[in-house]
């Protein structure tokens, strides 16, 4: 059984956000949430609260026993970037780039985990 929760349009950078992508890709759920409990990056407070929604989901939707439950597929793909303005020097503009960026997140039991594996 397969579980997914996704976040659109995060105001965070989508390669920074990788990086705490990267830290949780196949851990079972305790160990990821540890490990983003603990990271002082802006990004895994965002994770974590997607990655809560997502047991949330499983638990409650598909009934799933959340101690079985590992992080089969995690990523951040990159969202539309909102574009401003600011004032510079001698009546002049430059323009400030705030990426923003999709995480999408998929839970799977151990025993579906490792039978898709094979």
């Amino acid at each position: 059984m397969q579980v997914e929760a996704k976040l659109k349009f995060a105001r965070l950078s989508p390669q920074k956000c990788r990086l705490v992508c990267d830290q949780i890709r196949g851990k079972r759920i305790d160990r990821a949430l540890d490990i983003l409990k603990f990271s002082p990056k802006r990004s895994a407070e965002v994770v974590k609260k997607l990655l809560d929604s997502a047991i949330a989901n499983a638990e409650h939707n598909n009934g799933a026993d959340i101690d079985q439950l590992k992080v089969m597929t995690i990523y951040a793909d990159q969202g539309p970037t909102f574009k401003r303005m600011q004032a510079k020097a001698k009546g002049r503009g430059s323009q400030i780039l705030k990426p923003t960026c999709h995480i999408t997140i998929i839970l799977s039991d151990e025993e579906s985990g490792n039978g898709s594996k094979s």
